[in-house]
Parts: structure tokens; sequence; C-alpha cells
């Protein structure tokens, strides 16, 4: 285990110990909202606390056991050296956990998301490999048992999507989908290409948490909300009456538009949904720009204008470029199988993480 590593698990154990201390003392429990934030902060602290006290306990036996492999007690000495392949063993997978336990969570990680889709360069083309996308995430979705409900979506005419808005619940969406936030490239023949030639389209992919009332607190005074006639499919009601809702936030430009539902009351309903989340994904987004300025080697930096992955067709690959991983399995991913190329990138981000929670101070220290 490095210094680093080392000092910084010593200095949780004693945040640990201080944390035990406060959260028995009277005066904090009498304070309901004191004690609520020392018991969670001490309940976090426990899952690393707990096997680096382990670890040190193994470190110590692992130590006796090579003093005594130089016993000249014969028999001590064989029974020692014995067991110190295991023990070796076992510190290391403890280690190895315990570097794993000190990379910082994400809090949005259990969060549902609002997914949006939208067609980019590339015309009709465009918008085909947006429904494709969108009919991949979906099929992901139902892998992982999660439930996708589409609050609004604009079609082409012929299969295509020009912008798809869903919502996707579950445990862990944000956590697994945060990475797919980009620009996402098709280079393929278009069924209407008939030199073959191979055409090159885009489309953009946004993941948001989904943010409660709490989060976002939003003023009414900062909304402009406009009602008009629904367009498109949906009966008698449509181009009727003022059904369809447009939400417009006045301090930072954003517009949400829902017609899907019959009902101005539910359009308005998800139109807020999205709206909050759009913000809330703003502020994460000013936090994360900030970071990105001082950690300039991170693994990608969130923006959306920046091409994340190409799906090749003739070469059955998808290439992530922000770490260099292909894999020439693309009909699979197309069906929902994202399942390696989501661990690849994890694993990078990961890794990347840990790195800087080995380097820097701890807050939780």
């Amino acid at each position: 285990m490095t210094p680093q590593v080392s000092d910084k698990l010593k200095s949780m154990d004693a945040r640990y110990e201080d944390l035990m201390l406060m959260v028995s003392d009277p005066a904090i429990q009498a304070d309901q909202a004191a004690f609520r934030t020392h018991s969670k902060a001490l309940v976090e602290l426990q899952q690393v606390v707990e096997p680096y006290r382990e670890w040190l306990a193994l470190d110590r036996q692992l130590a006796e056991n090579r003093e005594l492999a130089q016993s000249e007690d014969a028999e001590m000495a064989v029974l020692s050296r014995e067991e110190i392949p295991g023990l070796e063993a076992r510190l290391a997978a403890l280690e190895a956990a315990i570097r794993l336990l000190l990379v910082p969570r994400d809090p949005n990680d259990d969060r549902n998301i609002v997914l949006e889709i939208r067609a980019g360069t590339g015309g009709d083309e465009a918008a085909l490999f947006a429904a494709d996308l969108f009919r991949m995430y979906s099929r992901y979705a139902e892998r992982q048992g999660w439930k996708v409900d589409a609050l609004s979506m604009s079609e082409n005419g012929i299969g295509g999507l020009k912008e798809v808005v869903a919502s996707v619940e579950g445990r862990g969406v944000y956590g697994l989908l945060k990475h797919e936030s980009g620009v996402h490239r098709v280079q393929r023949v278009p069924t209407t290409e008939a030199s073959g030639r191979i055409h090159t389209s885009t489309a953009t992919v946004a993941v948001l948490p989904e943010a409660e009332e709490v989060d976002v607190q939003i003023d009414a005074k900062d909304l402009r909300i406009d009602t008009f006639c629904s367009s498109g499919p949906g009966g008698q009601s449509v181009n009727t009456t003022y059904s369809a809702v447009r939400i417009t936030h006045l301090p930072t430009g954003v517009v949400v538009s829902q017609q899907d539902e019959k009902s101005q009351i539910k359009n308005r309903q998800k139109a807020m949904k999205v709206l909050r989340s759009r913000l809330y994904e703003m502020e994460l987004r000013k936090q994360q720009d900030a970071i990105a300025q001082e950690r300039r080697g991170q693994v990608g930096t969130g923006e959306r204008s920046e091409k994340i992955r190409t799906y090749n067709f003739k070469e059955n690959r998808i290439t992530d470029h922000r770490i260099n991983f292909t894999m020439h399995q693309l009909q699979y991913a197309l069906d929902g199988d994202l399942s390696e190329l989501i661990e690849q990138m994890h694993a990078s981000v990961q890794a990347d993480k840990l790195k800087q929670a080995t380097e820097e101070p701890d807050a939780r220290a």
C-alpha cells in the first residue's frame, strides 16, 4: 500500500473514531439534523474503515509469519512459510477492494433519467440513426428491467426521429448511462443510396439525472407558459383544444414543449419534469467544467459537442473514442447488448477517479 493511500486511510480511521464519539453525545442526539448528518457520514466511513482494519490485522499476521519463518523451530518455520502465500493473496485482494471503496460515489447514480436524442447532421439518415439509438437504449433498458416512457417524439415520416425525449426509470439508471452523453456518429450506406456510397451522419444523446422539486427551485415568476393546439396524430382533440404546453425559463432561456397528452395539465407536468432535469444538469455541468479545468487528464470532458462514439456498419465496428476501445459486434449493441461498452467506459473512469482519490485529500477525512 502506497504512503498516500496509507495516510488517507489513517486519517479516515481517526475521523471515524471522532464521529463515533459525536453520535453518542446526548447533545448531538438531541439535534436530529446534526445526528442524521453525522450518522450518514459514519456509515460512509465504516464501509472503508472496517476493511482497512481487517487489512491491518492481516498485515500484522503476515509480518509475524515472515518472522516465524526464520525461526529455529523447524516445524514452526515450515508452517509459517506455508501460510504466507495465502496471507499475501488475501492482503492483495483486500487492498484492491479498499482502493475501489476510496473512489467517491456519484450521489446521482441511483436517479432516474431524462434521455434526449436528436438527429444531427445528415438529414433523413441522421433521423433514422436517432431512431436506431432510441431503439438501442430502449432494448438495453428492457434487459435491465427498467421502464421507458416517451415524453415527446418528433418523427420525420420515414421511420426516423428528429427528436425524442423519454424518461427512464429503474435501479441505477443514471449510474450506468451517464457516460452516453455526446455526439454519436454512424458510417453506413443509406437505403436511399443507389451507388452504395457510405454516408456519415450524427445524432446527439443527452442523459440528464431526473431532478426533484427539492433539487431545483423554480420561481413561478421566472416562467412563461404558453398553450397552443397540438399537431400530429392524436384524434379529434388535435388542433381543436389548447392542450399543448410550452414553458420558457426566462433566466436561462431553456424552452420545453410538450403535446403528447390530451390534457393540458398532464402536458404541463411532463414539461416541468424535463425542465427541472435540464436546469439540474446545467448546474452539474458548471461544477464539472470547473473540475475539468483543473484536471485536463480526465477521460472525456462530458461536452455534448464531443464525438464520443462511431458506429461503422461496413466493418461491423463500434469505437469509443474517449477510451480508444473497439468492438466488432455492432448488431449486438444495436439490439441492446451494451454491457461491454458501458463496462469498459466505467472501468476507465473508475481508474481515473481512483488515481484522484489516492492522490488528493478526502473531504470526508
